[in-house]
């Protein structure tokens, strides 16, 4: 782990599909707001734009630990089996708004024909305006780290399956209208 580093948790789950019938990135990107809500109960709200490079983003609205988060994910790796978004997210705390950057990767692996594993991955690291923010109130780095670990962590655990099974269902959903073609 990196000094500044909060978190990197990753959980899997099974995804009953075949993995030519998985694509993350359209998954991501297509995912509509009431699916994503259904993947967490901290799930707020879900969009997608483009950065000004035309480069695909999420925007992702939720609550962890109390803390309200709007993540800006920017698409840095966009493969079928494996997409990798980075966001500088805005977290509102209760002494203010303050940034912390995100990593989130997605990948899937085939077990067998008809079967894939899911990984959710989830690093997030403090970001220079987080730690002197962190400093002017006077919380050492390493008791919020301790403190944030374990809300992050069980998010992560919470919305790896709703994902998997979300994921699934967009690959069941393309298969079925790939047949009828």
């Amino acid at each position: 782990m990196s000094d500044n580093q909060i978190v990197d948790s990753s959980f899997t789950a099974i995804i009953n599909a075949p993995i030519e019938k998985i694509d993350i990135p359209t998954w991501c990107f297509t995912l509509p707001e009431k699916e994503y809500q259904g993947c967490s109960p901290a799930h707020i709200a879900a969009g997608f734009t483009t950065a000004p490079d035309g480069t695909r983003m999420s925007i992702n609205v939720e609550t962890i630990g109390g803390s309200l988060m709007v993540q800006h994910y920017v698409e840095t790796l966009g493969e079928k089996d494996h997409l990798i978004l980075d966001s500088d997210s805005d977290v509102f705390t209760p002494t203010g708004r303050v940034t912390i950057h995100v990593t989130w990767e997605l990948s899937v692996k085939a077990i067998d024909k008809d079967r894939c594993e899911f990984t959710n991955r989830v690093q997030s690291f403090a970001t220079q305006e987080m730690l002197a923010s962190l400093d002017r109130q006077g919380i050492p780095f390493e008791i919020f780290r301790t403190q944030r670990q374990p809300m992050s962590i069980a998010h992560n655990k919470g919305e790896t399956p709703l994902f998997a099974a979300s994921i699934e269902r967009h690959a069941l959903r393309s298969q079925q209208a790939s047949k009828a073609a």
